[in-house]
């Protein structure tokens, strides 16, 4: 079976309204959509999801993208954000929300820092189990959008896993983001699809549509995926160079792939 895909509707950047955009998504052929906050637009863009037969695929779990769980110190803050996240997840049928390490810290080793996000998941994970609900860690590049941030690498974020050895604790496995840390995709993917809960796409390099102009082959990839029996979301995050609804075909195109 082809990888369910979904859509991150706040890339689009106002090109298009939530509701043009959930509709032609839902037109296309997608199985999800996806937010990042919980700002006005959220109720109505889950009702209009729900309306169109998707799901809200993902959210963000609790804020900080450079300042997170590897931090010892923000870890009663992020559990209650976490708490919270989860609460409205399943309420609202969303599967998974997204965490964040934060960035590298002079004083921390890479080791420690590892054990201090994995005690933070720990704190939200027995909840999430009891609610059904996936917290996806975020493999983000540190080379070229996120300077500075410390899970930028599967190893890494795969070991923060192990520590916290639940179910409910996951990667969001960022295509782009690791083919410029690493590259190597599709054994990677393969070797840790246990630990993956959400994957997201771009192009690289640019973080554009899935195109020829770019070196990722993702109908390869997708293929891949499917292969492994993974049953989640594939997330286009990409930034569509011209007409947004072409970009879009065009990428439910190329990975919809059995």
């Amino acid at each position: 079976m082809p990888v369910k895909q979904s859509f991150c509707l706040p890339i689009l950047g106002g090109k298009l309204k939530a509701a043009d955009a959930v509709a032609l998504c839902a037109d296309i052929g997608f199985a999800a959509v996806e937010v990042w906050g919980r700002d006005s637009d959220f109720a109505a863009i889950v009702k209009a999801a729900h309306r169109r037969g998707l799901v809200v695929a993902s959210m963000i779990g609790h804020m900080g993208l450079g300042d997170g769980l590897n931090k010892r110190s923000n870890h009663a803050r992020i559990e209650a954000e976490l708490r919270e996240s989860i609460d409205i997840a399943a309420g609202s049928g969303i599967p998974g929300v997204i965490c964040f390490s934060g960035n590298r810290q002079p004083y921390q080793s890479e080791a420690d820092a590892i054990e201090a996000t994995a005690e933070g998941l720990r704190r939200a994970a027995g909840y999430a189990e009891a609610k059904g609900v996936n917290l996806n860690i975020e493999l983000l590049n540190s080379k070229v959008d996120h300077p500075g941030y410390q899970c930028d690498h599967t190893a890494w974020g795969v070991a923060v896993c192990e520590r916290v050895n639940s179910p409910r604790v996951k990667l969001l496995f960022d295509i782009y983001h690791m083919q410029i840390m690493e590259g190597d995709v599709i054994r990677t993917v393969r070797e840790n699809i246990r630990w993956i809960g959400h994957f997201h796409t771009a192009g690289n390099p640019g973080r554009n549509d899935l195109d020829d102009a770019q070196e990722l082959n993702y109908t390869g990839i997708c293929r891949a995926i499917a292969a492994t029996g993974y049953s989640l979301y594939v997330g286009h995050e990409f930034s569509p160079k011209g007409d947004v609804a072409e970009a879009l075909r065009e990428a439910f195109r190329v990975c919809n792939i059995g």
